[in-house]
């Protein structure tokens, strides 16, 4: 096997897990409330990062007080924002239809440029930001969770988890000096954590009776698509260009669907199959324009997995 094919195999492996994790949280928001859930994982998943960190040599850049307070508005969206609200939002819905608004995170990323940064659409983008929006509106028009609560509340909670993934993204990109992805996911654990045990004093953690499931579901999320999804994606996207890696992001919500339906035995209907498929078309039509444009740098794109370690 070639380094580009080995490189195409870690590229799948990271997005099938940061899919895994939609399945993950749905088994933790049945037996841990969102905050003490997100604070579990950090707290398993710190030493991890800590230990890879001692390993490799890595350090941090010396940062500026403006990008410290960036990095923990960072954490706040993209490590306890999205992780507690994508629990929440599971309690209420189903994990198919989290996986399919999952997909929607490019979209998202782009609109909150136009809204936030100013940024200028083209047509293509327009277009695909409809085409996505038509298909988490498909879903958000049926079925109910466990207590009788329309399931489009769930919805609304995940499609607010992107939207914080998708700050934490253009919040990267407003930091003076680039902190380098291993020491980033380091520091996002350890904000996330701190914020997020804060949090968790309002669940009053110490007088829940955690399910052996949960405990399992946060220590898997913690270290497998968190630790191990990183280590794959910059595996992976060492060996290939930029373009190519960030194609595979495609697999994130289809690997999310798939293990729903058979992991969990949840029903595939045809309004979540027209709704995935309208967002996959979304992403690819919002990619295919940029592609021979992409000049992102080929050994150190954005992470995807960064939806499952923060």
């Amino acid at each position: 096997m070639n380094g580009k094919m080995q490189g195409y195999c870690c590229l799948a492996a990271a997005m099938v897990l940061v899919g895994s994790t939609v399945v993950a949280s749905k088994i933790i928001g049945t037996g841990l409330p969102p905050f003490t859930a997100t604070a579990l994982r950090f707290a398993i998943a710190l030493p991890c990062f800590a230990l890879l960190m001692a390993a490799t040599g890595a350090r941090m850049p010396r940062l500026d007080r403006r990008d410290w307070l960036l990095l923990a508005a960072q954490a706040i969206a993209g490590s306890v924002g999205y992780t507690t609200l994508l629990i929440a939002g599971l309690q209420r819905t189903s994990a198919v239809d989290g996986g399919v608004i999952l997909g929607t995170l490019p979209l998202v990323t782009a609109a909150v440029a136009i809204v936030l940064l100013g940024e200028r659409p083209g047509k293509a983008m327009l277009a695909a930001i409809a085409a996505a929006g038509f298909g988490v509106w498909l879903m958000t028009r049926h079925g109910a969770d466990a207590s009788g609560a329309p399931s489009w509340i769930g919805n609304a909670l995940i499609l607010g988890a992107v939207l914080c993934e998708g700050l934490f993204i253009l919040l990267n990109k407003r930091l003076r000096v680039p902190v380098p992805p291993l020491a980033l996911s380091t520091v996002m654990t350890g904000f996330g954590l701190a914020f997020s045990a804060l949090a968790s004093l309002t669940e009053s953690p110490w007088r829940l009776e955690v399910s052996a499931d949960a405990f399992l579901a946060v220590a898997y999320y913690a270290v497998v698509p968190t630790v191990g999804g990183f280590l794959l994606w910059y595996a992976g996207a060492a060996r290939v260009q930029g373009s190519e890696a960030a194609l595979f992001t495609a697999l994130a919500p289809a690997s999310a669907v798939a293990l729903a339906a058979g992991l969990l035995g949840e029903p595939l209907t045809g309004v979540q199959i027209a709704g995935m498929a309208c967002v996959l078309g979304a992403v690819a039509l919002l990619g295919w324009p940029g592609r021979k444009r992409h000049v992102e740098n080929p050994a150190n794109p954005k992470n995807p997995a960064n939806s499952a370690g923060g």
